[in-house]
């Protein structure tokens, strides 16, 4: 690390940028805080046979192809999903979780990290349509028509930047392989409840698990971030 960067300055520009980093070529930003005006098209993905590995970049394409070239075999599904707000098209097999479609389809890696693959640890959690969801239980189908939220949506808002900030400072990731679906619940924390008691937090929280250890720092991060986003300042103590 170089001596004019601070251990926080590290955790904030390197491992949330890790932890929820948005692919380029969605347009997203990769920096935490920062929006994007960026609107995805289906243009920006490619769709592949499944039978000969051939690219198209438009969805009718394939079809054409498979009709001509492989008749008989069924054409790939696609999937039409708001992803933090950009609507994309996206080809999925019918049996794709949504964890599977972030990270292969789509090319968000920070909320689609394999964890438990179970439904059982909550680091894949989103919000769609403003509740918490494990992303590796759900069908990326049953997503259709709903308002799917990842991490990398949440970190580009500047609306949760206090937040991000928060949990920056009060050093809430370690290895970082947690910090995505807990920053995704605390945000459903805050929308549900604008001053969460410490009981609150942990009890909404209790379905995500960190191998680091770090749970009380979760709780004075989104307690900070509460005060902030409620005009009443922080707590300025958030060194170990």
């Amino acid at each position: 690390m170089p001596d004019n960067v601070s251990r926080r300055d590290f955790l904030k520009f390197g491992g949330f940028a890790s932890a929820g980093v948005a692919a380029t070529g969605l347009g997203l930003s990769s920096v935490v805080g920062c929006s994007s005006e960026t609107v995805v098209t289906e243009t920006d993905f490619v769709y592949t046979c499944p039978s000969c590995g051939k690219y198209f970049t438009e969805y009718d394409a394939l079809k054409k192809h498979m009709e001509e070239s492989h008749p008989g075999l069924a054409v790939p599904e696609m999937a039409a999903l708001n992803i933090n707000g950009n609507e994309l098209k996206v080809q999925i097999e019918p049996h794709w979780t949504l964890r599977q479609t972030l990270q292969y389809a789509v090319g968000l890696t920070g909320s689609a990290k394999e964890m438990c693959d179970r439904g059982e640890c909550g680091s894949c959690s989103v919000l769609i349509d403003g509740e918490p969801a494990l992303s590796c239980t759900t069908l990326a189908c049953e997503c259709v028509g709903r308002q799917i939220e990842t991490v990398e949506g949440i970190a580009a808002d500047p609306e949760w930047a206090p937040l991000v900030d928060a949990y920056v400072k009060w050093d809430t990731m370690q290895c970082g392989y947690c910090t995505p679906g807990q920053l995704a619940i605390a945000k459903y924390i805050l929308t549900q409840n604008t001053d969460p008691d410490e009981d609150y937090i942990r009890e909404t929280l209790a379905g995500n698990l960190c191998r680091c250890g770090t749970y009380s720092r979760h709780i004075s991060a989104i307690q900070e971030a509460a005060a902030v986003m409620n005009g009443r300042g922080g707590d300025d103590n958030g060194e170990n």
